[in-house]
């Protein structure tokens, strides 16, 4: 005896809903506001863009952005009030800078005046030049740096703008040679005495003296000391078994 076979007509699947100024998405359920519209609520409102902005078409933040020469403000796009001798940076002209030959001061552009052996600098802060090479600034002007004998002119800040040669250590405005005794070698510091006992000498008294290596040692790593040979070890100036 044949079964007879029930079917049963699948529900409608119901429609989307997708509120005004909407569009459904292409896969899977939901929909995205068009553009110019950001989700309100269920539905989706339209964007309120200023006078002289534009609509970015972001679902995000405000959903608009000031155009080249306006900054955003309380909501609204103010223009950007460009001083006399300055212009728009051009990425993304809500901002000014002075031209070149001009620096900031008190919110305008005012010209730089470079003095005598100096030379203009593209800089936003500060005076707006630097000295020549072997000048230093001194209230507004540009003075020479006085070079003692055996210095040279020195780029670096704490020199004061001349250093001393190999030998010589400063003093004051001079350079002065450094006393450098029997056995010893310029270690080329400007700080303590200028110089290093050899190696098998140690300093005594401003002096390189030669070291007493009692038996079982042997000039340690340094070069002025002495250590033990193994299994020896140091007791006051000699070397026991341990």
């Amino acid at each position: 005896m044949l079964l007879a076979l029930c079917t049963t007509p699948l529900a409608a699947q119901e429609p989307r809903q997708v509120p005004d100024n909407a569009s459904a998405k292409r896969y899977g359920d939901g929909w995205t506001c068009n553009e110019g519209y950001r989700p309100s609520g269920s539905g989706c409102a339209e964007i309120e863009v200023p006078a002289n902005a534009y609509a970015t078409g972001s679902s995000y933040g405000s959903g608009w952005a000031c155009s080249y020469g306006y900054t955003e403000s309380n909501g609204q796009c103010a223009e950007v009030l460009v001083p006399a001798n300055a212009h728009l940076t051009s990425t993304s002209g809500d901002r000014w800078a002075c031209d070149d030959g001009y620096r900031v001061q008190d919110g305008g552009c005012v010209a730089i005046v470079v003095p005598a052996n100096a030379y203009a600098v593209n800089s936003r802060s500060g005076t707006g030049w630097k000295c020549e090479r072997g000048y230093r600034e001194t209230q507004g002007r540009c003075v020479a740096i006085r070079v003692p004998e055996h210095g040279y002119l020195s780029d670096s800040p704490s020199s004061g703008g001349w250093a001393c040669e190999r030998g010589y250590r400063a003093e004051r405005n001079d350079c002065v040679a450094i006393n450098v005794p029997d056995n010893a070698r310029l270690n080329g510091s400007s700080y303590g005495s200028g110089w290093d006992c050899k190696r098998g000498f140690r300093e005594v008294d401003d002096a390189c003296e030669p070291l007493q290596l009692p038996e079982n040692a042997h000039i340690d790593y340094s070069g002025n000391d002495w250590d033990c040979n193994r299994p020896n070890r140091r007791q006051q100036d000699r070397c026991v078994p341990r």
